[in-house]
C-alpha cells in the first residue's frame, strides 16, 4: 500500500476546467472517498490518479514517487469500473485472472491467487461460471476481485455500486469495506451518495465545481461543514437565514427577518464564521435534531407535508417565514396530519452557525 499525494493539480478541457489546483494527501492505508455532485470534478480527479488522464498543471506522487506522467499499467493499480467492464464470453476464474497472465505468472501461481480471493469475495464455487449467468452484486464481486488479485498498491472504485439495487448496495458496501479493511489496501472511492461516503470512509473530500469544499472525517463533515454547500449536500439539513443580534459570552443570539429569535451556542459555528454582530448567518439544523414539544428555541407551525417511513415520521412544517424538515423517530404515537398545528423545540446546541 502506498500514500497518495496530488499538488496543485488543475485539468482543463478545452476552455472547460475539470479540476483546479487541487492539492490532496491520502495516507497508506485509508479508505479516502471523493463525494460530490455529477460534474464537480471527482472522477476526473481519480483518473489522472489511474493515469489515464494526465495534469494540465501538477504533479501526483505514490509515497514519493513522481506518476504524474506514467503510464496506467506502470502504476499498479486495481481498478473497478462503473459498469464493470468484465469480459462476457469468459469465466468468472478466467476475468480474475486476465491481470496475472498479462503480467505472466505461472499458471500454479495464478490458480492460488484467483482460488484465494474468489473466496474473499465469497464466489468460492463460482469459478466455472460465465458472467451472464450472475447477478449484479456477484458481478461487482467478480470485478473486485479482479482489481485485487494483482495485489495493487492501490485501490480506485468509480462509482462500483450504481448499479445495484438499495438492498445489494447495503450488502455490497459492507462486503468492499470488509474486504478493504482486510488487506489494508489503500482505496479511493468515488460516488455522489453521501451515505455511502459516510458509512465507509475513514476521510471524505467534497467537492464542488472542480473545488474542494472540504476535506474530514465523516462524523467532522456531517457535524461540522465549513459552508453552506457542504451542510446542504451531506445529510438533510434546514438552512435558515438569520442576522447576529447579540453575543454573550459563548451564546450568541440570532434574528430572522420577522423577528424570530434562535438562540445557540458559538462553539457550534464554522470555523470561517467571523461572529460579529450584525453579520448575516445562515443556520444549520438537521431534521433530526428537531423534538416535539416545548424547550430551547420553541416555535409552532403548521404542518404542510407527512411522510411515514416506518423508522421515522417526516415532517414538514410552514413557519410562515421558513418552512424546517423535521423527522421524527417512530414511537407509535398518533400520527399528526397535513394542516394540523404542532410545538417543536430545538437544543441551542442543535443550532450550526455559518457564513454566507
Amino acid at each position: 500500500m502506498r500514500s497518495v499525494k496530488i499538488e496543485n493539480v488543475s485539468k482543463q478541457f478545452g476552455q472547460v476546467h475539470g479540476v483546479k489546483n487541487l492539492n490532496l494527501d491520502i495516507k497508506a492505508g485509508e479508505f479516502f472517498t471523493f463525494l460530490g455532485p455529477s460534474g464537480c470534478g471527482k472522477t476526473t480527479t481519480l483518473r489522472m490518479i489511474a493515469g489515464f488522464y494526465y495534469p494540465t498543471e501538477g504533479k501526483v506522487f505514490f509515497d514519493d514517487r513522481d506518476v504524474t506522467r506514467l503510464q496506467p499499467n506502470k502504476r499498479n493499480i486495481g481498478m473497478v469500473f462503473q459498469n464493470y467492464a468484465l469480459f462476457p464470453h469468459m469465466t468468472v476464474d478466467e476475468n480474475i485472472a486476465f491481470g496475472l497472465q498479462v503480467r505472466k505468472l505461472s499458471r500454479n501461481d495464478i490458480k492460488q491467487k484467483v482460488d484465494r480471493i474468489r473466496g474473499l469475495v465469497h464466489l468460492a464455487s463460482y469459478g466455472d461460471r460465465k458472467i451472464n449467468e450472475l447477478s449484479g452484486g456477484q458481478q461487482q464481486r467478480v470485478a473486485l476481485a479482479r482489481a485485487l488479485v494483482i495485489e495493487p498498491d492501490i485501490l480506485l472504485l468509480d462509482e462500483p455500486l450504481s448499479n445495484l439495487d438499495a438492498k445489494l448496495r447495503e450488502e455490497t458496501r459492507i462486503e468492499i469495506k470488509r474486504i478493504q479493511s482486510e488487506l489494508g489496501v489503500t482505496t479511493i472511492y468515488v460516488t455522489h451518495d453521501q451515505m455511502e461516503a459516510m458509512a465507509m470512509s475513514d476521510r471524505i473530500m467534497v467537492m464542488d465545481n472542480g473545488y474542494i469544499k472540504q476535506i474530514g472525517a465523516p462524523q467532522e463533515i456531517y457535524n461540522r461543514p465549513l459552508n453552506r454547500f457542504v451542510a446542504d449536500f451531506i445529510g438533510e439539513t434546514n438552512l435558515v437565514e438569520a442576522t447576529i443580534n447579540t453575543i454573550d459570552g459563548e451564546v450568541i443570539q440570532a434574528k430572522t427577518a420577522n423577528g424570530l429569535v434562535l438562540t445557540g451556542q458559538k462553539q457550534h459555528s464554522s470555523p470561517t464564521l467571523t461572529h460579529m454582530i450584525g453579520d448575516k448567518v445562515f443556520i444549520s439544523i438537521r431534521p433530526e435534531s428537531i423534538n416535539l414539544g416545548n424547550g430551547d428555541n420553541t416555535l409552532t407551525g403548521k404542518i404542510t407535508f407527512v411522510e411515514f417511513t416506518g423508522i421515522s415520521v417526516n415532517y414538514i412544517v410552514d413557519f410562515k417565514e421558513f418552512s424546517l424538515k423535521v423527522m421524527i423517530i417512530n414511537s407509535n404515537d398518533h400520527l399528526k396530519k397535513i394542516g394540523e398545528h404542532i410545538t417543536l423545540n430545538i437544543a441551542n446546541d442543535a443550532l450550526y452557525f455559518l457564513g454566507e
